[in-house]
């Protein structure tokens, strides 16, 4: 992935699924309207925009040219300087939350242990936590069922990044509204943490908290009125279809 970059000039598959992803037509042509697309996306998701599809860019338009073709399932698995150990538990599902903090808002890994404590749990409920500067630090050992999502916690990995509701000073806590609040280096790092979790646990969907809400009406989705919750604050499901 390192060594993958795709520019002006630019020919061949990976270029077609790159004017997919930005919205401009599959030609298999890096031109000037490619370029352009490049730089819009890359501005919207706060990645220096030089039209340039570089690692970075990459990691977000097409984080399945990340993951090896043999999906080689290992037991253990680098993420940065986190290493990623295969939980010896059965994982059928990674479910992606939010805090439910004000944007901006700084919480750790103790923070949340000591308020699930305080709720009578063993400890915190998430085995990923992803602060705002894109670190990723482990919670719950992977090995232990996670507190996180009733009814999923026995086959799952809870993975959760700090934010999820919007920041108005003087609103009351229960007054503020979802808010997909990542930073740049969150939504990076989530893109990188899944990729590696899938190396992991290659059969396992990636959802989103609010995914597992009841389907009501029987459409074969849970709707935003049936949503519980609006954890994670935006569609992971979709988002991250292609991992």
């Amino acid at each position: 992935m390192a060594g993958l970059v795709y520019k002006e000039g630019s020919k061949g598959t990976i270029v077609k699924q790159i004017q997919k992803a930005v919205g401009c037509y599959p030609d298999g042509i890096w031109g000037k309207v490619t370029t352009e697309a490049v730089k819009t996306f890359q501005r919207e998701h706060g990645l220096q925009a030089d039209g340039i599809a570089g690692p970075k860019t990459l990691a977000l338009l097409l984080p399945e040219l990340m993951i090896p073709t043999d999906h080689s399932c290992g037991e253990e698995v680098m993420n940065g300087r986190l290493k990623l150990r295969k939980s010896r538990r059965r994982i059928d599902e990674i479910i992606i939350h939010c805090t439910a903090t004000p944007e901006g808002s700084v919480r750790t890994v103790e923070d949340i242990r000591k308020q699930h404590k305080a709720q009578g749990w063993s400890d915190i409920g998430y085995h990923y936590l992803v602060y705002l500067d894109g670190t990723v630090h482990e919670g719950r050992s992977v090995d232990i069922v996670g507190a996180h999502a009733n009814g999923h916690n026995s086959h799952s990995i809870g993975v959760c990044y700090v934010g999820g509701l919007e920041n108005r000073p003087n609103v009351p806590y229960n007054r503020l509204k979802a808010k997909d609040t990542r930073t740049p280096a969150q939504k990076m790092a989530l893109v990188s943490l899944l990729v590696d979790l899938r190396k992991l646990y290659p059969k396992a969907r990636i959802i989103g908290h609010r995914d597992l809400s009841p389907d009501l009406n029987g459409n074969g989705i849970a709707d935003p009125s049936e949503w519980i919750k609006e954890c994670p604050a935006f569609d992971a499901k979709t988002e991250y279809h292609r991992i």
